[in-house]
């Protein structure tokens, strides 16, 4: 099955505007989610709207409401909540370039993939992909869809663009507040230059692949098993449980990155003898 576009519409650069398609990057069906059953029947729960005091209510006897202090909500119908969302544009205008790095990485949300709605706005797409490539710049625009507005960066992915929506300012808190109490001494050089020798050992390219979700795939395990089983007990596996080592909690770090340094270098290919 063709996968739905998220948006379609116009990526506007001054006076050019390039038809686009943008679809989701990411798969929301590759997480296992559960539902809540009524173990007895084996039947859904659901749930009823209850308030305290006053038990079971209609669905038409519930509205919106914010609450400005404990206890007390301003409350808002439907209709107030329309009359304020914005008006869903077909248009994408950039409206300012940044460096990439410029971003620090807690502002990045969703990804998601742009490419041109037809051969027509091939040429155009393809111009904009390879300015920004070439100036090494991320475009910023805001995104009007399904009644809201949100901040976008677009860079070039390949033969295509990525589009990732953005965090606002007041949805990221600072950090520093928890860094505080975090001593600012200096590491001796000798445990610097051997934290160093360990991830000069450990580099690689990055590659996704070649990371699992050991949980995940554990928990698909279990599911086919008692699929399969057609059991209505619980399914237990065996779980490798980490040793505990001496049960100290106090380690000579100096030792531990020397260890970890020796154990992870490379071994060598003994060299056959030459025969006399």
């Amino acid at each position: 099955m063709a996968a739905r576009a998220y948006w379609q519409g116009q990526i506007r650069l001054a006076l050019v505007s390039i038809p686009v398609e943008i679809y989701s990057a990411t798969k929301s069906g590759a997480k296992i989610r559960f539902n809540q059953i009524h173990e007895p029947s084996g039947k859904r729960i659901s749930y009823e709207k209850v308030v305290p005091g006053i038990g079971p209510v209609d669905r038409d006897e519930i509205i919106k409401g914010y609450e400005v202090s404990k206890g007390n909500y301003v409350l808002l119908d439907e209709d107030e909540i329309e009359a304020v969302k914005i008006e869903s544009k077909r248009t994408l205008e950039l409206v300012q370039f940044v460096d990439a790095c410029e971003i620090d990485p807690l502002y990045f949300e969703k990804p998601y993939y742009v490419a041109p709605q037809d051969e027509l706005a091939e040429e155009a797409f393809i111009v904009l992909r390879e300015s920004l490539r070439k100036a090494k710049k991320v475009a910023l625009g805001q995104l009007s869809v399904r009644g809201s507005e949100k901040l976008v960066a677009i860079k070039p992915c390949g033969k295509g663009l990525l589009l990732e929506t953005l965090r606002y300012a007041d949805e990221v808190r600072a950090g520093q507040a928890f860094f505080d109490d975090i001593d600012e001494a200096k590491p001796r050089k000798e445990l610097l230059d051997l934290a160093n020798t360990l991830i000069d050992q450990k580099s690689a390219p990055f590659d996704a692949s070649e990371f699992e979700d050991r949980y995940g795939r554990a928990l698909r395990k279990l599911i086919d098993k008692k699929a399969k089983s057609k059991s209505k007990s619980a399914v237990i596996e065996d779980v490798d449980v980490p040793g505990s080592g001496d049960g100290s909690n106090v380690i000579d770090l100096m030792a531990a990155l020397k260890q970890s340094v020796n154990e992870d270098k490379p071994k060598k290919s003994a060299r056959r003898k030459k025969s006399a």
